[in-house]
């Protein structure tokens, strides 16, 4: 990569996106294993937790619970809100996949990450067809996973994402259906 293209790229903005942690009654999170990911790798990647872009006057937890539907197939009323990221948490895509991603519009991601108590069925979760098939999917496979195992789930370069996300939302994990 040229010195120009590096500029270039450190000067695009960041796209706006959300972050969902679903935590089930037992304290473990929702994964998704990435359609666009062929396997594991010895660095892990191809699981990742429910994200995507705010969409032009979208509040950010209006855009989690939109994402998390058209991702999971989980309806708004299996929600219970527990809490958010005070912060949002920004991350540089590779230099190699600028170009690809996004048409080439951002250098990478911001995101308002949220979590909430999963009060449905694992029977509501649809990663093939989610929302009854409106939604295009992005998983091929779901899992529940524990906090401590997510960032080894995830590429690398969202590594410091995900710690921060177990930092802010592993004390959660503890929440009730009954509270």
């Amino acid at each position: 990569m040229t010195e120009l293209s590096a500029l270039r790229e450190q000067s695009l903005p960041y796209r706006p996106c959300v972050g969902v942690a679903l935590i089930s009654a037992e304290g473990r999170v929702f994964v998704g294993r990435r359609k666009d990911v062929d396997q594991d790798g010895p660095d892990g990647g191809a699981w990742q937790m429910p994200q995507g872009g705010i969409d032009a006057g979208e509040v950010p937890e209006a855009a989690a619970v939109r994402e998390l539907y058209e991702e999971t197939g989980v309806a708004p009323s299996s929600l219970r809100p527990l809490g958010q990221m005070p912060d949002w948490l920004s991350y540089d895509l590779p230099a190699d996949a600028v170009k690809r991603s996004w048409q080439g519009r951002y250098r990478g991601q911001t995101q308002k990450w949220f979590a909430f108590g999963f009060l449905g069925t694992d029977a509501e979760i649809d990663v093939l067809q989610p929302g009854g098939g409106a939604h295009k999917p992005e998983f091929d496979a779901w899992r529940w996973a524990d906090f401590d195992a997510l960032p080894g789930l995830i590429v690398p370069f969202k590594r410091p994402i995900y710690q921060a996300v177990v930092e802010a939302f592993a004390p959660l994990a503890t929440w009730s259906r009954t509270a």
